[in-house]
Protein backbone atom coordinates (compact mmCIF):
# COMPACT_ATOMS: atom_id res chain seq x y z
CA UNK A 1 0.00 0.00 0.00
CA UNK A 2 1.19 3.51 -0.80
CA UNK A 3 0.07 6.60 1.08
CA UNK A 4 0.72 10.08 -0.29
CA UNK A 5 1.53 13.40 1.36
CA UNK A 6 3.06 16.73 0.48
CA UNK A 7 5.64 16.25 3.25
CA UNK A 8 6.72 13.27 5.32
CA UNK A 9 8.76 13.87 8.48
CA UNK A 10 10.90 11.04 9.80
CA UNK A 11 11.14 11.42 13.57
CA UNK A 12 8.63 12.62 16.12
CA UNK A 13 11.06 14.15 18.58
CA UNK A 14 11.21 17.84 19.40
CA UNK A 15 12.61 18.99 16.04
CA UNK A 16 10.32 16.82 13.93
CA UNK A 17 7.32 18.01 15.93
CA UNK A 18 8.48 21.63 15.61
CA UNK A 19 8.76 21.21 11.84
CA UNK A 20 5.24 19.79 11.64
CA UNK A 21 3.91 22.69 13.74
CA UNK A 22 5.69 25.31 11.64
CA UNK A 23 4.50 23.76 8.39
CA UNK A 24 0.92 23.78 9.67
CA UNK A 25 1.31 27.46 10.58
CA UNK A 26 2.22 28.11 6.94
CA UNK A 27 -0.86 26.25 5.76
CA UNK A 28 0.95 23.05 4.79
CA UNK A 29 -1.10 20.35 6.50
CA UNK A 30 -0.85 17.39 4.11
CA UNK A 31 1.99 16.20 6.31
CA UNK A 32 2.73 12.82 7.90
CA UNK A 33 5.02 12.52 10.92
CA UNK A 34 6.43 9.01 11.35
CA UNK A 35 7.61 8.22 14.87
CA UNK A 36 8.77 4.69 15.64
CA UNK A 37 7.67 4.93 19.28
CA UNK A 38 5.80 7.90 20.75
CA UNK A 39 6.22 11.65 20.33
CA UNK A 40 9.22 12.85 22.31
CA UNK A 41 10.18 9.36 23.49
CA UNK A 42 13.82 9.52 22.33
CA UNK A 43 16.43 12.01 23.49
CA UNK A 44 13.90 14.85 23.71
CA UNK A 45 12.98 13.83 27.25
CA UNK A 46 16.65 13.87 28.29
CA UNK A 47 17.19 17.56 27.53
CA UNK A 48 18.31 19.75 30.42
CA UNK A 49 16.02 22.40 28.95
CA UNK A 50 18.20 25.51 29.36
CA UNK A 51 16.74 28.62 27.72
CA UNK A 52 19.43 31.14 26.83
CA UNK A 53 20.30 33.31 23.86
CA UNK A 54 23.97 33.51 24.78
CA UNK A 55 25.66 32.53 21.54
CA UNK A 56 28.58 34.10 19.72
CA UNK A 57 27.17 32.71 16.47
CA UNK A 58 24.67 35.45 15.64
CA UNK A 59 22.27 33.21 13.73
CA UNK A 60 22.01 30.86 16.72
CA UNK A 61 21.45 33.79 19.06
CA UNK A 62 18.63 35.01 16.79
CA UNK A 63 17.11 31.53 16.68
CA UNK A 64 17.20 31.29 20.45
CA UNK A 65 15.57 34.74 20.70
CA UNK A 66 12.78 33.55 18.40
CA UNK A 67 12.38 30.41 20.50
CA UNK A 68 12.15 32.49 23.67
CA UNK A 69 9.24 34.49 22.26
CA UNK A 70 7.33 31.26 21.55
CA UNK A 71 8.05 29.93 25.05
CA UNK A 72 6.82 33.18 26.60
CA UNK A 73 3.60 33.05 24.58
CA UNK A 74 3.07 29.30 24.88
CA UNK A 75 -0.24 29.54 26.72
CA UNK A 76 -1.70 31.69 23.94
CA UNK A 77 -0.12 29.70 21.11
CA UNK A 78 -0.71 26.17 22.37
CA UNK A 79 -3.33 26.61 25.05
CA UNK A 80 -1.24 24.70 27.56
CA UNK A 81 1.73 24.97 29.91
CA UNK A 82 4.92 23.72 28.26
CA UNK A 83 7.00 23.89 31.43
CA UNK A 84 8.82 27.16 30.73
CA UNK A 85 10.05 28.91 33.88
CA UNK A 86 11.50 32.39 33.40
CA UNK A 87 14.04 32.46 36.20
CA UNK A 88 16.71 34.37 34.28
CA UNK A 89 20.12 33.23 33.02
CA UNK A 90 23.53 34.36 34.25
CA UNK A 91 26.88 33.44 32.73
CA UNK A 92 30.21 34.10 34.44
CA UNK A 93 33.71 34.14 32.93
CA UNK A 94 37.27 34.48 34.14
CA UNK A 95 39.68 37.28 33.24
CA UNK A 96 40.87 35.60 30.03
CA UNK A 97 37.34 35.60 28.59
CA UNK A 98 36.11 39.08 29.54
CA UNK A 99 36.74 40.57 26.09
CA UNK A 100 35.01 37.65 24.37
CA UNK A 101 32.02 37.99 26.71
CA UNK A 102 31.58 41.69 26.01
CA UNK A 103 31.89 41.28 22.26
CA UNK A 104 29.48 38.36 22.31
CA UNK A 105 26.91 40.33 24.34
CA UNK A 106 27.11 43.21 21.85
CA UNK A 107 26.64 40.83 18.91
CA UNK A 108 23.66 39.24 20.64
CA UNK A 109 22.03 42.63 21.18
CA UNK A 110 22.46 43.40 17.48
CA UNK A 111 20.08 40.54 16.60
CA UNK A 112 17.49 41.40 19.22
CA UNK A 113 18.67 39.56 22.33
CA UNK A 114 17.95 41.38 25.59
CA UNK A 115 21.21 40.85 27.45
CA UNK A 116 23.56 42.97 29.51
CA UNK A 117 26.65 42.86 31.65
CA UNK A 118 26.00 43.00 35.39
CA UNK A 119 28.40 43.34 38.30
CA UNK A 120 29.32 40.86 40.98
CA UNK A 121 27.08 42.42 43.63
CA UNK A 122 24.02 41.81 41.47
CA UNK A 123 25.03 38.18 40.89
CA UNK A 124 25.61 37.75 44.61
CA UNK A 125 22.04 38.89 45.20
CA UNK A 126 20.75 36.42 42.58
CA UNK A 127 22.99 33.56 43.72
CA UNK A 128 23.81 34.11 47.42
CA UNK A 129 25.07 30.54 47.76
CA UNK A 130 27.90 30.90 45.20
CA UNK A 131 31.57 31.72 45.56
CA UNK A 132 32.04 34.39 42.90
CA UNK A 133 35.68 35.26 43.55
CA UNK A 134 37.12 33.53 40.41
CA UNK A 135 34.86 35.47 38.03
CA UNK A 136 35.84 38.67 36.25
CA UNK A 137 32.59 39.48 34.40
CA UNK A 138 29.01 38.33 34.10
CA UNK A 139 26.31 38.39 31.44
CA UNK A 140 22.62 38.47 32.33
CA UNK A 141 19.43 37.58 30.47
CA UNK A 142 16.38 38.39 32.58
CA UNK A 143 14.14 36.58 30.08
CA UNK A 144 16.13 33.33 30.18
CA UNK A 145 15.34 30.26 32.24
CA UNK A 146 14.52 26.64 31.59
CA UNK A 147 11.75 24.51 30.17
CA UNK A 148 10.54 21.00 29.48
CA UNK A 149 11.42 19.62 26.05
CA UNK A 150 9.00 16.70 26.30
CA UNK A 151 6.02 18.94 27.12
CA UNK A 152 7.08 21.28 24.31
CA UNK A 153 7.24 18.46 21.77
CA UNK A 154 3.78 17.34 22.84
CA UNK A 155 2.45 20.88 22.38
CA UNK A 156 3.96 21.15 18.89
CA UNK A 157 2.53 17.77 17.94
CA UNK A 158 -0.94 18.45 19.34
CA UNK A 159 -1.14 21.81 17.58
CA UNK A 160 -0.02 20.32 14.27
CA UNK A 161 -2.49 17.45 14.58
CA UNK A 162 -5.33 19.88 15.28
CA UNK A 163 -4.46 21.64 12.01
CA UNK A 164 -4.69 18.38 10.05
CA UNK A 165 -1.19 16.93 10.21
CA UNK A 166 -1.15 13.14 10.60
CA UNK A 167 1.08 12.05 13.48
CA UNK A 168 1.68 8.32 13.22
CA UNK A 169 3.20 6.88 16.38
CA UNK A 170 4.50 3.33 16.47
CA UNK A 171 5.51 3.76 12.83
CA UNK A 172 9.12 2.86 12.12
CA UNK A 173 10.71 4.01 8.88
CA UNK A 174 12.98 1.46 7.21
CA UNK A 175 14.49 3.86 4.68
CA UNK A 176 14.07 6.48 2.02
CA UNK A 177 12.49 5.96 -1.37
CA UNK A 178 14.55 7.42 -4.19
CA UNK A 179 14.27 7.80 -7.94
CA UNK A 180 17.69 8.59 -9.41
CA UNK A 181 18.86 11.70 -7.50
CA UNK A 182 15.52 12.51 -5.91
CA UNK A 183 13.96 11.31 -2.66
CA UNK A 184 10.31 10.47 -3.27
CA UNK A 185 9.18 9.39 0.20
CA UNK A 186 9.82 6.65 2.73
CA UNK A 187 9.44 2.91 3.09
CA UNK A 188 8.02 1.81 6.43
CA UNK A 189 9.15 -1.21 8.42
CA UNK A 190 5.86 -2.98 7.66
CA UNK A 191 6.61 -2.78 3.94
CA UNK A 192 4.16 0.01 3.08
CA UNK A 193 5.28 3.30 1.56
CA UNK A 194 4.53 6.98 1.86
CA UNK A 195 5.12 8.98 -1.28
CA UNK A 196 5.89 12.65 -0.69
CA UNK A 197 7.16 15.72 -2.49
CA UNK A 198 9.55 16.49 0.38
CA UNK A 199 11.00 14.22 3.04
CA UNK A 200 12.33 15.78 6.25
CA UNK A 201 14.80 13.68 8.23
CA UNK A 202 14.77 14.71 11.90
CA UNK A 203 16.16 11.57 13.47
CA UNK A 204 18.67 13.05 15.93
CA UNK A 205 21.26 10.60 17.20
CA UNK A 206 20.08 7.96 14.71
CA UNK A 207 20.65 10.18 11.65
CA UNK A 208 24.06 8.97 10.51
CA UNK A 209 23.20 5.26 10.08
CA UNK A 210 19.80 6.15 8.63
CA UNK A 211 21.29 8.33 5.89
CA UNK A 212 24.42 6.25 5.29
CA UNK A 213 22.21 3.48 3.92
CA UNK A 214 21.54 5.87 1.04
CA UNK A 215 25.15 6.91 0.48
CA UNK A 216 24.86 10.15 2.46
CA UNK A 217 27.71 10.67 4.91
CA UNK A 218 26.29 12.81 7.69
CA UNK A 219 29.16 13.86 10.01
CA UNK A 220 27.57 13.14 13.38
CA UNK A 221 29.05 11.52 16.45
CA UNK A 222 26.89 10.41 19.35
CA UNK A 223 28.14 11.54 22.74
CA UNK A 224 26.70 10.45 26.07
CA UNK A 225 25.99 13.31 28.48
CA UNK A 226 25.28 12.92 32.20
CA UNK A 227 23.04 14.90 34.54
CA UNK A 228 23.05 14.81 38.35
CA UNK A 229 20.21 15.97 40.58
CA UNK A 230 21.09 17.61 43.89
CA UNK A 231 19.14 18.49 47.01
CA UNK A 232 20.92 21.70 48.06
CA UNK A 233 19.54 21.62 51.59
CA UNK A 234 17.79 24.98 51.30
CA UNK A 235 14.18 26.09 51.19
CA UNK A 236 12.27 24.99 48.08
CA UNK A 237 10.98 28.51 47.46
CA UNK A 238 14.54 29.86 47.55
CA UNK A 239 15.64 27.28 44.97
CA UNK A 240 12.77 28.25 42.70
CA UNK A 241 13.95 31.86 42.60
CA UNK A 242 17.48 30.98 41.47
CA UNK A 243 18.38 31.76 37.86
CA UNK A 244 20.19 29.33 35.59
CA UNK A 245 23.93 29.76 36.23
CA UNK A 246 26.48 28.96 33.53
CA UNK A 247 29.92 28.83 35.14
CA UNK A 248 32.58 29.13 32.44
CA UNK A 249 35.41 29.10 34.98
CA UNK A 250 34.90 25.60 36.38
CA UNK A 251 32.80 24.60 33.34
CA UNK A 252 29.45 23.60 34.79
CA UNK A 253 25.86 24.75 34.67
CA UNK A 254 23.12 24.48 37.24
CA UNK A 255 19.46 25.30 37.26
CA UNK A 256 16.54 24.89 39.66
CA UNK A 257 14.10 22.03 39.31
CA UNK A 258 10.47 22.02 40.33
CA UNK A 259 10.34 20.51 43.79
CA UNK A 260 13.45 22.21 45.14
CA UNK A 261 16.28 20.24 43.55
CA UNK A 262 19.21 21.57 41.52
CA UNK A 263 20.14 20.10 38.12
CA UNK A 264 23.88 19.89 37.45
CA UNK A 265 25.49 19.52 34.03
CA UNK A 266 29.13 19.49 32.97
CA UNK A 267 30.28 22.07 30.37
CA UNK A 268 33.78 20.65 29.91
CA UNK A 269 33.12 19.13 26.52
CA UNK A 270 35.58 17.42 24.19
CA UNK A 271 36.47 18.36 20.65
CA UNK A 272 34.72 16.40 17.92
CA UNK A 273 37.69 14.14 17.27
CA UNK A 274 38.02 13.35 20.98
CA UNK A 275 34.41 12.23 21.45
CA UNK A 276 34.04 8.72 22.80
CA UNK A 277 31.18 7.36 20.65
CA UNK A 278 28.05 6.15 22.43
CA UNK A 279 25.34 3.76 21.28
CA UNK A 280 21.99 5.61 21.54
CA UNK A 281 20.18 2.29 21.83
CA UNK A 282 22.40 0.84 24.58
CA UNK A 283 24.00 3.32 26.96
CA UNK A 284 24.24 3.64 30.74
CA UNK A 285 21.27 5.74 31.86
CA UNK A 286 22.86 7.12 35.01
CA UNK A 287 25.94 9.02 36.05
CA UNK A 288 29.13 7.05 36.54
CA UNK A 289 30.95 7.10 39.87
CA UNK A 290 33.63 9.31 38.33
CA UNK A 291 31.02 11.82 37.17
CA UNK A 292 29.41 11.86 40.61
CA UNK A 293 32.83 12.63 42.09
CA UNK A 294 33.26 15.42 39.54
CA UNK A 295 29.85 16.81 40.48
CA UNK A 296 30.68 16.81 44.18
CA UNK A 297 33.97 18.60 43.50
CA UNK A 298 32.55 21.26 41.16
CA UNK A 299 29.34 21.97 43.03
CA UNK A 300 31.06 21.92 46.41
CA UNK A 301 33.70 24.37 45.22
CA UNK A 302 31.37 26.81 43.48
CA UNK A 303 28.42 26.69 45.87
CA UNK A 304 29.77 26.49 49.41
CA UNK A 305 26.59 28.19 50.63
CA UNK A 306 24.55 25.02 50.18
CA UNK A 307 24.35 23.95 53.85
CA UNK A 308 23.67 20.25 53.49
CA UNK A 309 23.78 19.28 49.83
CA UNK A 310 23.19 15.68 48.77
CA UNK A 311 22.82 13.82 45.48
CA UNK A 312 19.30 12.54 44.89
CA UNK A 313 19.62 10.92 41.46
CA UNK A 314 21.07 11.04 37.97
CA UNK A 315 20.36 10.17 34.36
CA UNK A 316 22.07 10.31 30.99
CA UNK A 317 21.17 11.09 27.41
CA UNK A 318 22.95 11.50 24.10
CA UNK A 319 23.78 14.45 21.87
CA UNK A 320 24.04 14.21 18.09
CA UNK A 321 27.21 16.25 17.56
CA UNK A 322 28.65 17.68 14.33
CA UNK A 323 32.31 18.65 13.80
CA UNK A 324 31.59 22.32 14.59
CA UNK A 325 29.05 21.53 17.35
CA UNK A 326 26.28 23.26 15.40
CA UNK A 327 23.24 21.82 13.62
CA UNK A 328 22.50 21.00 10.03
CA UNK A 329 19.17 22.47 8.89
CA UNK A 330 19.44 22.14 5.17
CA UNK A 331 18.31 20.75 1.89
CA UNK A 332 20.17 17.49 1.46
CA UNK A 333 22.43 16.26 -1.33
CA UNK A 334 19.39 14.62 -2.99
CA UNK A 335 16.44 16.61 -4.29
CA UNK A 336 13.33 16.37 -2.17
CA UNK A 337 15.33 15.87 1.04
CA UNK A 338 15.62 18.25 4.02
CA UNK A 339 17.83 17.36 6.99
CA UNK A 340 17.40 18.74 10.52
CA UNK A 341 19.96 17.02 12.75
CA UNK A 342 23.23 17.39 14.60
CA UNK A 343 21.86 19.76 17.23
CA UNK A 344 24.83 19.27 19.53
CA UNK A 345 22.93 20.23 22.68
CA UNK A 346 21.34 23.42 21.31
CA UNK A 347 18.11 21.88 20.06
CA UNK A 348 15.59 22.77 22.78
CA UNK A 349 16.04 26.51 22.96
CA UNK A 350 16.08 26.98 19.18
CA UNK A 351 13.37 24.42 18.31
CA UNK A 352 10.63 26.91 17.27
CA UNK A 353 13.07 28.63 14.91
CA UNK A 354 14.28 25.26 13.60
CA UNK A 355 10.70 24.39 12.71
CA UNK A 356 10.26 27.70 10.90
CA UNK A 357 13.50 27.31 8.94
CA UNK A 358 12.54 23.77 7.91
CA UNK A 359 9.14 25.05 6.78
CA UNK A 360 10.82 27.84 4.80
CA UNK A 361 13.13 25.34 3.09
CA UNK A 362 10.20 23.08 2.23
CA UNK A 363 7.90 25.81 0.94
CA UNK A 364 10.28 28.44 -0.45
CA UNK A 365 13.63 26.70 -0.78
CA UNK A 366 15.33 29.35 1.36
CA UNK A 367 15.09 31.02 4.77
CA UNK A 368 12.93 34.08 5.40
CA UNK A 369 14.74 35.74 8.32
CA UNK A 370 17.84 37.77 7.34
CA UNK A 371 19.24 37.29 10.86
CA UNK A 372 19.19 33.52 10.33
CA UNK A 373 20.82 32.76 6.95
CA UNK A 374 20.07 29.21 5.92
CA UNK A 375 23.59 29.03 4.50
CA UNK A 376 24.98 28.97 8.04
CA UNK A 377 23.39 25.56 8.58
CA UNK A 378 23.96 24.04 5.15
CA UNK A 379 24.89 20.38 4.89
CA UNK A 380 27.80 21.10 2.55
CA UNK A 381 29.80 23.30 4.94
CA UNK A 382 31.79 20.37 6.30
CA UNK A 383 32.94 19.21 2.87
CA UNK A 384 33.77 22.84 2.09
CA UNK A 385 35.86 23.10 5.26
CA UNK A 386 33.78 26.11 6.29
CA UNK A 387 32.59 25.31 9.82
CA UNK A 388 30.11 27.49 11.69
CA UNK A 389 32.11 28.96 14.55
CA UNK A 390 31.74 31.86 16.94
CA UNK A 391 34.03 34.84 16.26
CA UNK A 392 34.26 35.29 20.05
CA UNK A 393 35.38 31.91 21.41
CA UNK A 394 35.77 31.37 25.14
CA UNK A 395 39.05 29.83 26.14
CA UNK A 396 38.28 26.36 27.47
CA UNK A 397 34.54 26.59 26.78
CA UNK A 398 34.15 27.04 23.06
CA UNK A 399 32.05 24.05 22.08
CA UNK A 400 28.67 25.17 23.39
CA UNK A 401 28.98 28.92 22.80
Amino acid sequence: MTETADVVIVGGGLEGAAAAWALSRRGVTDVVVCERSTVGSGMTGKSSGIVRCHYGVSSLAAMAADGLEVFEQAQDIFGTDIGFRQTGYVVGVGEQNVDALRKSLAAQRSVGVETEEIDESEVARLWPFADLTPFAAFGWEARGGYGDAYQTAQAFSTSARAAGVRVRQGTAVAGLLADADRVTGVRLADGSEISAGTTVVATGVWTRPFLSAHGIDMPIRVVREQIVMIDPGIDEAAVGRLPVFSDLVSLQYVRPELGGEILFGNSDLPGYDAIAPADPDAYLNRATDDFVDLTVDKVGTRFPGFPDASITGSYAGCYDVTPDWNPVISRGPLDGLVIAAGFSGHGFKIAPAVGRLVADLVVDGHGSDPRIPASDFRFSRFAENDPLKTPYPYVGAGQMR
